[in-house]
């Protein structure tokens, strides 16, 4: 083996964990959160896009799912007939219409971002100082790229 292949193999097995990490068990949790919770993958990524107390245009939520505004009516509809949005006029063009997380909406979307921003459990198995460790190797990857 030369010396580059030396060193890119380890790069190349810590690439392979944090995608096996990230993409398939990061997935799996993602699917059980979201059915347990009682929604679909397009609703949940609806709720993480809108923020409590700031109403969007319906464009503007179909941008941030990068999606085809004509899909987000089904989406927000069905948020709708679950009371977790409210749609209303954009101020100055009654025309727009807008979105607006309701109560029991935010409080769903809380809920979700609660239970998603929890870290696999092997994580919380590493002693606190592999923990940091692992965490600082990271940042600095990142700063690199």
């Amino acid at each position: 083996m030369t010396a580059k292949a030396e060193t890119e193999a380890p790069a190349r097995e810590i690439w392979g964990l944090l995608l096996e990490l990230s993409m398939s068990r990061m997935r799996r949790r993602f699917l059980h959160t979201i059915t347990d919770l009682g929604l679909s993958f397009p609703q949940a990524h609806a709720l993480k896009v809108l923020r409590p107390g700031h109403p969007i245009a319906m464009r503007e939520l179909a941008d941030g799912l990068h999606c085809d505004p004509s899909n987000i009516t089904g989406i927000v509809d069905r948020l709708g007939d679950r009371g977790l949005v409210e749609r209303g006029s954009a101020p100055g063009d009654r025309r727009v219409k807008t979105l607006m997380l309701t109560e029991e909406g935010a409080a769903l979307r809380m809920r979700l971002l609660d239970r998603l921003s929890e870290p696999p459990p092997g994580l919380g198995k590493l002693p606190v100082d592999e923990q940091r460790q692992l965490r600082d190797l990271l940042r600095r990857a990142l700063l690199d790229d």
